[in-house]
């Protein structure tokens, strides 16, 4: 793979004009009749199909990988309640009113390894003072326990991980992304913001590329003979935090959970033993992948977090092929595809190509398969 090194990247290096009218407000129905960009990242061509071509361009003994983690309903509101002990907060919270009790948005970005402690993201999260007590219904009541330097907050549930999840299920939101601006139903938005092969349990947001996927295109690939394997990555709060320093290396990722089983080692080893192309649903795939490989040097089982920022210059060891959405100027995502692709003016060509051809962007919109 052709790979570019830049001595300095400047954030404003992935930077593209992205018209509004471009950023998809829901998914294409059927999901496999969104538009997919052909690109082949050798031979420096463009082509122009639908998703469901993909038949076309995936072979016998192709392995498919994809991110089966599920997103649950990880956005809270509820209410801080003031009493005689916080009653010298009450002005922070208003502009001279006396109120008995204060709206907060609380969102769940992970469990920490104490039980029921969570990090969130809180709104108004500077408002907040540690011992305040957040109600979101009568049985599911979190504290404030502590505030970090990034903003996130640690909070303390009385209950344990699996029993917070069913809980936020039941009263939270799903977490669509803040330029999603939908009129559904909460129950049938929960649906469309999955994947139809999504499993586990534990992502703030959906990993988007696996969208475009219905049960008929997935037996279609395994007529044709193409493999399947899965990763388990929990998308977290990475995925909503911009890249703000000038100089992309000074970016910091934060973790996120994975696992890969033995299962799935061994048929993606195989694959890569046996000359067999290794294909990518995500960004969050190849995260994985790649991240458990930097981090051991060689493809293993593994459970636990990875923390890897894909720049261009990066040497890719396990994925061959990607299938990925259109992302957002300067992000990360947007990085690694350059990196991906080995060269971040070709990337951003076809970027351009995609604006020109009003192509959908973002969560809900169209597909990019680079080969």
């Amino acid at each position: 793979m052709k790979s570019l090194k830049f001595k300095i990247m400047l954030t404003t290096d992935f930077d593209y004009n992205l018209p509004n009218e471009l950023i998809a407000q829901k998914p294409a129905e059927p999901r496999d009749s969104a538009r997919l960009m052909v690109v082949d990242k050798d031979g420096r061509t463009i082509e122009h199909h639908h998703f469901f071509d993909i038949v076309n361009y995936l072979q016998s003994g192709d392995l498919l990988v994809w991110n089966n983690s599920k997103v649950f309903k990880a956005r809270l509101r509820g209410i801080v309640e003031l009493d005689e002990s916080t009653d010298g907060l009450k002005k922070q919270f208003t502009t001279g009113k006396i109120l008995n009790a204060v709206p907060v948005e609380i969102f769940l970005v992970r469990p920490m390894e104490n039980l029921g402690v969570w990090k969130v993201l809180a709104k108004p999260g500077r408002k907040l003072r540690l011992g305040m007590k957040v109600r979101f219904a009568d049985d599911f009541i979190c504290e404030i326990m502590f505030k970090e330097k990034d903003g996130t907050i640690l909070v303390q549930f009385n209950e344990d991980d699996m029993s917070v999840r069913a809980k936020a299920n039941k009263y939270g939101e799903v977490p669509t992304p803040p330029y999603v601006k939908v009129n559904e139903p909460s129950e049938e938005l929960s649906e469309r913001y999955q994947t139809v092969y999504a499993k586990h349990e534990g992502s703030v947001a959906a990993p988007t590329a696996g969208f475009h996927f219905t049960p008929e295109l997935i037996q279609k690939l395994k007529d044709k003979g193409v493999q399947f394997a899965e990763v388990t990555l929990h998308v977290g709060l990475g995925t909503f935090l911009p890249v703000k320093s000038e100089k992309v290396e000074e970016h910091k990722m934060h973790s996120e959970w994975v696992e890969l089983t033995a299962k799935n080692a061994d048929l993606i080893n195989s694959a890569k033993a046996e000359g067999r192309r290794v294909v990518a649903v995500g960004t969050t795939t190849v995260r994985t992948l790649e991240g458990i490989v930097k981090e051991f040097g060689k493809l293993k089982p593994y459970t636990g977090d990875i923390n890897l920022f894909i720049l261009p210059g990066f040497d890719l060891k396990i994925v061959d092929t990607l299938i990925t959405n259109f992302h957002l100027p300067k992000s990360t995502l947007l990085m690694l595809v350059a990196a991906f692709m080995g060269d971040r003016e070709f990337t951003l060509k076809c970027y351009e190509e995609a604006v020109r051809g009003e192509y959908r962007f973002y969560s809900f919109g169209d597909a990019m398969l680079i080969k």
